[in-house]
């Protein structure tokens, strides 16, 4: 797994190398540069006679901006450093590279292709001569809050020249440790973080900020990261292939995982389909999906390989509590049960799944509208049996279940996420771009597949198929969890490549999870 920092634990690893290690601060800055310098060639090829803009803040941000523009110039480029502070409050590492750059100014010849301006006016922008690129050194990861008026004209400048931008660390403008945008932020084309990836550039509106972000090895010390004990991770295809389930040459369907799926009602059919059926396109040997009376005719001519079974209904077409004996029965067969998808909030059906989650035993996986039930019996989930639940909400469920705002839990999604874990000792599946896992033991999963196709109806409902699919093969809560997010993405990831974004359904999702299979299990991931 590849921990993502937050700023403020980057910044201790940072000061561990420079204080403990010996690493001069001046030696990451320039590794940091030059780092970033490769990244534009490879992404933009010669630099040589390409005009750049480098806009530097007073941090080290700023700092980082000075190398940056130093190699560029060394490389061929016309280069033009705009400075947006006074020279005196230049600091530290930062001063260090500006002051190089003012030497090299020195030389006559130096001046015919390097430039450092101090800002006056915001006419000096409308004059400015045509750039092939920008350079965003202005405010590194730490940064918080709201633009003011200043920074905000220089953002809304930048973001309206059609030339291709650069940020070092992170798009100014961004948290850096919740991802969240105030007023604006630089609408980056490439991004280059420095030592680890952080937390702020992988969720929150960050996303709509960065088309590309890359990576720079400063030289900290591969033994510092394994000393931290990270709580944050990315999830690589290396990591799934390592937990993902093996089948063996004797199996049978009964011994790779059996799924009861209670699901559906009048008019929601289409979610207990795609539940059922994902589970079983996962490798779960079989599934029976329990499901109202009054559509057991529909589902039982949709569903081919999936065992279908009526049960008593409510006279609204939902499960009914008197069907709770007959469900008995299948759920002493289940390894896994998967509750919600469709299932309605009808007062007797609510009643119905608050008892089966209180007193089914094995391992549970809820979605959907037994999440909105759960709501109202947050209980339940303290005095359960089960020791092994997911549940699985989006962002309106979620903010049901912790009685906050959609808007309060985006600007601290990891904490309000880990405390909900932890209170009722669970995995939580919080579904999103990007999805996270979320332990009892304060660990979080960013998943790193998906595409913004896969925000169609639907979705969710494959989403707790795949995870009911692993969790029945003998995946763990947490390893099925991490797994089923990540397949489901990777299948969205195919589906998209073969029919666009705009046109992708569930069923596209679903279509592609023997894809996404075969893909993780050969190690390879080329979408």
């Amino acid at each position: 797994m590849n921990p993502v920092l937050t700023p403020e634990e980057m910044r201790n690893i940072d000061r561990i190398t420079i204080d403990s290690i010996g690493i001069p601060g001046c030696v990451l800055m320039e590794n940091a540069g030059r780092g970033i310098v490769a990244h534009i060639i490879k992404k933009y090829g010669a630099i040589d006679k390409k005009n750049f803009l480098v806009i530097c803040g007073k941090g080290n941000n700023g700092g980082d901006g000075f190398v940056v523009a130093r190699y560029l110039y060394n490389l061929g480029a016309n280069v033009t450093v705009l400075l947006l502070t006074k020279k005196e409050q230049i600091t530290g590492d930062a001063k260090i590279n500006f002051d190089i750059l003012i030497n090299i100014l020195k030389n006559r010849e130096a001046r015919q292709n390097l430039k450092v301006l101090g800002f006056k006016n915001f006419n000096m922008l409308h004059k400015f001569p045509k750039f092939d690129f920008i350079v965003d050194a202005i405010f590194g990861t730490g940064f918080t809050g709201t633009l003011d008026d200043f920074f905000l004209k220089i953002v809304k400048w930048i973001n309206s020249q059609s030339i291709p931008v650069i940020s070092i660390d992170i798009p100014s403008g961004v948290n850096g440790t919740t991802g969240s945008v105030e007023n604006d932020a630089v609408k980056s084309n490439l991004t280059v973080t420095m030592g680890f990836k952080k937390t702020g550039l992988l969720i929150g509106n960050s996303v709509n900020y960065i088309e590309d972000l890359k990576l720079v090895d400063i030289s900290i010390p591969r033994f510092l990261s394994k000393k931290f004990k990270f709580k944050t991770y990315e999830v690589t295809l290396s990591d799934i292939r390592n937990i993902f389930p093996v089948r063996e040459k004797t199996a049978h369907k009964y011994s790779v995982g059996k799924v009861l799926v209670l699901a559906g009602s009048v008019g929601y059919t289409g979610a207990s389909a795609l539940t059922s059926l994902s589970a079983i396109k996962t490798g779960a040997g079989a599934v029976i999906l329990g499901t109202p009376d009054k559509v057991y005719p529909i589902l039982a001519r949709k569903l081919t390989e999936v065992m279908v079974f009526p049960l008593d209904s409510t006279k609204n077409g939902s499960l009914s509590l008197n069907s709770y004996e007959k469900i008995q029965k299948h759920l002493k067969w289940a390894d896994v049960l998967a509750i919600g998808p469709g299932i309605s909030t009808n007062d007797e059906t609510a009643e119905l799944v608050i008892k089966i989650i209180y007193e089914f035993g094995k391992k549970i996986v809820i979605d959907a509208d037994a999440i909105t039930i759960l709501s109202n019996e947050l209980k339940i989930l303290k005095r359960r049996k089960s020791k092994q639940l997911i549940i699985t909400p989006h962002m309106g469920e979620f903010s049901r279940l912790t009685r906050s705002t959609v808007e309060e839990i985006e600007k601290n999604k990891f904490a309000v996420s880990r405390e909900f874990a932890k209170k009722f000792n669970l995995v939580l599946v919080l579904k999103g771009a990007p999805t996270i896992t979320v332990t009892p033991d304060n660990r979080v999963y960013i998943n790193s597949t998906g595409n913004p196709g896969m925000a169609t109806a639907g979705s969710g409902d494959v989403l707790s198929g795949i995870i009911s699919g692993l969790f029945a093969q003998g995946l763990n809560a947490e390893d099925a969890s991490i797994a089923g997010v990540y397949l489901h993405g990777l299948a969205g990831d195919i589906a998209k490549l073969n029919l666009g974004i705009k046109s992708l359904t569930a069923t596209d999702i679903q279509k592609y999870i023997p894809d996404a299979i075969k893909l993780i299990e050969r190690g390879k991931y080329n979408c």
